[in-house]
């Protein structure tokens, strides 16, 4: 896979005129060279249906008077820019109005009943759509031999248009059981994934094939293993935000596919004409790629002209060149963490509707604050390496869990469960040894929170939002108590604008534990975090962290809170990645990054097995001092913008 791609967008209606008609090989050649790309993705057939060049399996654009596609190959050939081939699989709308009953009807209602609104139609896989899609997959194999495909809007359908309705009674299902047509779903995808190796392979045994959905679900190893390489859309100006990328990348590098990270030089996101970054945003963006263990991929959309926009690679450019730098210190290494966080998505909702569960959002993000190394786990992850396992909330033990963390325990590692996590599926009790018994969930809600440990604002009640758990006979180490509110709010009885207050004459019961390898907090602390950010959550989370892990981090580091920092290693060299940026949000919830905040004086420690000989910034190659204290490397790197990599060796 190459570092510095681009995903060329070109979805064109027919009632755009001149498509492609003023492409100029010489042009487009020179707007990757100014951009430093090393691959692009170009078009076959778009979400409108058409092809992008001549085509007996589709029917080429009405206003293409050129084989666009042909053209853009032969251009990248001659520079050595990599091409994959983009198929629109889920979306063909000149099909649509033809075929009506090859569209996707969802349980909860038809998609046909939309067609007066400009949007896309979801194509179904188990219509003889699947046949015309195949036939096209393999025309594009056979005429151009493409280095690789990528599959867009694939993903598993809840669908009972009439033919799935009829293979399901056909297979003894019941289209109106919806863990029934779930199941038919996936078998229907499975097909549609085998069909498209099959396709694929027929011509080339080499070429790439990614089925993209926009996210890589948690615990769905099956759909992973339908790609040869994995690509993480996430455009942090798009509505994903930029804590996003970090989360997704934590679990698929555990997978031990290669992938790479997926932005945008758009202001917003896909179908974006005239929009742009700023050319901060994409630093940034491209070192955190490299720094989680990613190549990179920045979407872009061809005007239908066909014509490139100088001034898109222009941005591309001041990101792509200091990547191409970069590079020698980024290919082949592994990134080192600490902690596994059992995603609550892979354990819990098998499926791309978890995306966004709170729990692993929170703990992603107290996480990254608290520069910590992680990833995310489903239950196929080997936890052998791991320091210290967390399992956010929502967590509750199966037979097959507890052999495989009593395992854990009997090997040195060490537990944080907050919530219901750590009690068993079945019944509500502690699995492992906590220091504590369950006492059932509190009836009043919210309660306050009492440290018994040091925190910014001191000693006093604090405000924990989510419903939180009682525990009672306690043996272990108390950390937090809890004091409950006079009252819940309701209708007939309130206090104030928003909660009733805490009880100041209730007594203090314990709230959170520490048993020897083992911290309960009896919080949703994860979940409360990502959905209110209150400190004292991020602090009571922190605080259990640091106890079970202390000085046995990889990393320490005085970075601010929306500093990143990572940790890889290749050989018997280190690269220890910095990355900071001012992020604001412009217009209505568009992150954004504009200004370069120079960060100075930065001090970083990094546990290591022995002395290192130099260590210094790469990838400009000045030596930093350094203490060895017999167990770390103490350095300070004097001033950094934006990306910083430091190598040990």
């Amino acid at each position: 896979m190459r570092f510095r791609q681009v995903h060329l967008d070109f979805h064109t209606s027919e009632k755009v005129p001149g498509i492609g008609a003023r492409f100029d090989k010489k042009q487009f050649q020179k707007a990757l060279i100014d951009g430093h790309v090393d691959s692009i993705t170009v078009f076959s057939k778009c979400h409108h249906g058409w092809a992008y060049h001549p085509s007996t399996a589709n029917r080429p654009h009405p206003n293409l008077k050129i084989d666009l596609l042909g053209a853009e190959l032969e251009a990248c050939r001659e520079i050595n820019v990599n091409a994959p081939v983009y198929i629109s699989a889920g979306f063909d709308e000149k099909e649509v109005i033809h075929h009506p009953e090859w569209l996707v009807v969802s349980p909860t209602g038809t998609e046909t009943s939309t067609f007066t609104k400009a949007h896309y139609h979801l194509m179904c896989y188990n219509t003889p759509y699947l046949d015309v899609l195949m036939a096209q997959v393999e025309e594009v194999m056979e005429k151009y031999n493409p280095s690789g495909v990528f599959l867009d809007i694939s993903d598993e359908r809840m669908c009972v248009c009439a033919s799935c309705v009829k293979s399901m009674l056909e297979k003894g299902l019941d289209p109106e059981n919806m863990a029934d047509v779930k199941k038919h779903g996936q078998q229907v995808y499975a097909n549609y994934a085998r069909r498209t190796e099959e396709a694929v392979r027929k011509y080339s045994k080499n070429a790439t094939i990614f089925h993209n959905a926009g996210h890589i679900p948690h615990g769905r190893r099956d759909l992973a293993g339908y790609d040869t390489h994995l690509e993480l859309e996430s455009l942090p100006t798009g509505g994903w935000g930029y804590d996003h990328f970090p989360m997704s990348a934590a679990y698929t590098r555990t997978l031990g596919a290669e992938f790479l990270g997926m932005t945008g030089k758009f202001h917003t996101t896909w179908g974006e004409f005239g929009g742009f970054k700023h050319p901060n945003a994409l630093i940034y963006e491209t070192g955190l790629s490299l720094a989680c263990g990613a190549r990179i991929s920045i979407g872009d959309q061809m005007h239908p002209s066909g014509e490139m926009n100088e001034a898109t690679y222009r941005l591309i450019g001041k990101a792509y060149e200091l990547v191409e730098k970069k590079q020698p210190y980024c290919e082949g290494y592994k990134n080192l963490s600490d902690i596994a966080v059992l995603s609550v998505e892979a354990l819990l909702a098998s499926g791309r509707n978890g995306a966004g569960t709170d729990s692993n959002v929170g703990a992603n993000r107290i996480l990254l604050e608290g520069k910590y190394l992680f990833d995310f786990a489903d239950d196929q992850t080997d936890l052998t390496g791991y320091k210290l396992v967390i399992l956010p909330d929502l967590i509750r033990i199966t037979p097959a869990l507890y052999e495989k963390l009593s395992a854990y325990l009997e090997a040195g590692g060490k537990l944080l469960l907050t919530g219901e996590s750590g009690l068993w599926a079945d019944k509500d009790a502690f699995a492992f040894d906590t220091g504590c018994r369950f006492a059932g969930v509190n009836e009043l809600c919210p309660d306050y929170m009492i440290p018994a440990f040091a925190t910014v604002n001191g000693e006093t009640a604090y405000i924990m939002y989510k419903r939180g758990m009682k525990i009672d006979c306690v043996t272990g180490e108390v950390f937090a108590s809890r004091q409950n509110s006079y009252f819940n709010r309701a209708w007939n009885h309130f206090s104030s604008h928003q909660h009733t207050p805490n009880d100041i004459d209730a007594a203090l019961t314990p709230a959170a534990v520490l048993n020897g390898s083992i911290a309960y907090i009896g919080w949703n602390v994860f979940e409360d975090y990502a959905v209110k950010g209150e400190l004292c959550a991020k602090e009571l989370a922190l605080y259990a962290i640091e106890r079970l892990l202390g000085e046995d981090a990889s990393v320490k580091t005085n970075l601010p809170d929306r500093g990143v920092i990572t940790l890889t290693k290749k050989g018997d060299r280190h690269i220890v990645h910095l990355l900071f940026a001012h992020t604001t949000n412009r217009g209505k919830g568009i992150e954004v990054i504009e200004d370069a905040v120079p960060l100075n004086d930065v001090n970083v420690s990094v546990k290591l097995d022995k002395k290192p000989k130099r260590v210094y910034l790469a990838p400009e190659g000045k030596d930093i001092p350094f203490v060895w204290d017999q167990a770390c490397a103490n350095f300070t790197v004097p001033k950094f913008v934006l990306h910083q990599m430091i190598a040990i060796e």
